[in-house]
């Protein structure tokens, strides 16, 4: 698996690539910016935006573009799952007591509700990389 992630990469044009880690860059700083006004939650480091959205997102991003937007969303959810439980159980992700959230659904289901959204960004951020990209090289 290892191995087709990064035979993928390799074969992603650079400028494609650079692509992504800019617009996954940007979207890490708004929904952390974001996260933080509306005190919902939040990374506990700056820098985990960087290895968060581009070194962990980027490249699950590229190795699922090719998949169907469902399939893409379920391998999303898979990863997503991985990367919640294990920020907030090291605690790098701060999550606000008593937040929006917390009083919607109630606090158990915090970390699947997280989950659950941001394993779309998997298609969402393929569908914008893809219209940026054929919006450039017209």
């Amino acid at each position: 698996m290892v191995a087709k992630l990064l035979q993928e990469l390799k074969n992603t044009e650079p400028k494609r690539v650079l692509i992504y880690i800019t617009v996954y860059f940007l979207w890490g700083l708004g929904m952390n910016w974001f996260g933080q006004q509306v005190e919902i939650a939040k990374f506990t480091y700056w820098w985990q935006i960087i290895t968060v959205y581009i070194l962990y997102m980027v490249p699950i991003s590229i190795f699922l573009r090719k998949y169907s937007f469902f399939n893409q969303y379920a391998y999303g959810l898979i990863a997503m799952c991985l990367l919640e439980f294990g920020g907030y159980a090291l605690g790098t992700s701060y999550i606000y007591p008593n937040n929006i959230l917390d009083q919607l659904f109630g606090p158990h289901v915090f970390a699947l509700g997280m989950a659950m959204f941001f394993g779309l960004y998997f298609p969402l951020g393929n569908m914008l990389v893809n219209w940026i990209y054929n919006l450039i090289d017209i």
